[in-house]
């Protein structure tokens, strides 16, 4: 398996070159650079990363097959694939909807997806991650970051972790992309769920903007991609990006 991983040794942000060299990349490339000066998170969050010590890429990804409505997918395949990569390293995590990557109650990875739509079908998807690999410390305000190194004592060399990382990705999408919806798809989705964080367990949540606490369990997502809690009352709401915040 040959993937094509250009490095860089500092650049703005892997989702803005993959972005300005998407046209002469090829399907399933992969932007990575040691510093991102203008790292980014969700909702234009900034991501905190020390040069040289985690793995912040970009994948470009030409998913032509995908409809618009099913975009939710390359959603599912980026955190399934690190979900697995930290699997392969007795790691038991978990995706916190949308794809966060949690490990216990602290935040291993971040996943930030741009996709670009022609007609009803997506032209292009840059998947960027940040994954905390060799961090020691957190020195911005982020309220629980934690990384491979500080789970598992060890410390591991960027390029090597980088095509194993990418391996995970490229064994869901590839597979998917060939074969499309079926029994890929529903694999892809019923693993998703299976490890969402918090799933069919009861924990105090706060609806936004409006501050109302209450205790439910996540039993899924729907159609459009929104997060299903199940009220202790037996009502299910549906809530879509920030309008739900998890309580510790």
């Amino acid at each position: 398996m040959a993937i094509d991983i250009i490095w860089h040794n500092s650049i703005d942000s892997t989702n803005k070159e993959a972005l300005r060299r998407s046209d002469e990349l090829t399907d399933f490339t992969i932007i990575a650079a040691e510093y991102q000066s203008e790292g980014r998170g969700q909702k234009g969050t900034s991501w905190e990363s020390a040069k040289g010590s985690n793995l912040t890429f970009s994948l470009l990804l030409k998913p032509e097959m995908i409809k618009a409505e099913n975009q939710f997918i390359i959603s599912q395949i980026a955190a399934v694939g690190v979900y697995e990569y930290l699997r392969s390293k007795g790691v038991e995590a978990k995706i916190k909807w949308p794809n966060d990557i949690y490990v216990g109650d602290k935040k291993i990875a971040g996943i930030l997806i741009e996709n670009s739509i022609e007609g009803d079908s997506l032209s292009e998807s840059i998947v960027g991650i940040g994954f905390n690999l060799n961090q020691d410390k957190f020195e911005s305000n982020a309220p629980n970051p934690i990384s491979l190194k500080q789970i598992t004592g060890e410390t591991y060399d960027l390029k090597e972790e980088m095509e194993k990382l990418a391996f995970f990705l490229y064994d869901l999408y590839i597979p998917f992309k060939n074969f499309s919806w079926g029994s890929i798809s529903e694999k892809i989705s019923t693993m998703y769920h299976r490890n969402l964080y918090r799933y069919e367990e009861v924990y105090k949540y706060e609806e936004t903007p409006s501050g109302e606490k209450f205790e439910g369990r996540i039993i899924g997502t729907d159609k459009n991609a929104c997060l299903l809690i199940e009220k202790l009352d037996g009502t299910v709401v549906s809530y879509a990006f920030k309008e739900v915040k998890y309580i510790l």
